[in-house]
């Protein structure tokens, strides 16, 4: 099975950026659908953020668009989400996943208000 690593969270003030990488264990490539998403705390659900196929193709949840992109490097076997414009909402913790193994342990991002 894939294992992921999340990493890049931390607290920043509301407006600043963060870059969020997701390591897998082995070989992305032949992995069509990898997703982003996040947890708020308190809550159980995780939200779906953003996604992407091995096509490029991208979506995103509507407050994630047009601040938040998602993109993928095949050869070094790593999903990004790079996240601008970061509002207190967006406090949570965050996970890659993609379906093929067990989730990995997040990593927070905080945004106070």
């Amino acid at each position: 099975q894939v294992q992921f690593v999340e990493s890049g969270g931390g607290l920043v003030q509301p407006g600043e950026s963060l870059r969020l990488s997701c390591a897998a264990s082995e070989s992305i490539s032949s992995i069509n659908f990898m997703g982003w998403f996040r947890q708020v705390p308190g809550k159980e659900e995780r939200e779906l953020v953003a996604s992407i196929t091995g096509g490029g193709s991208t979506r995103y949840t509507a407050s994630a668009k047009g601040r938040f992109t998602i993109s993928r490097d095949n050869a070094k076997n790593t999903l990004y989400l790079q996240m601008n414009s970061l509002v207190p909402e967006d406090t949570a913790d965050y996970y890659c996943d993609a379906g093929v193994g067990p989730w990995g342990h997040g990593t927070q991002d905080t945004v106070p208000s």
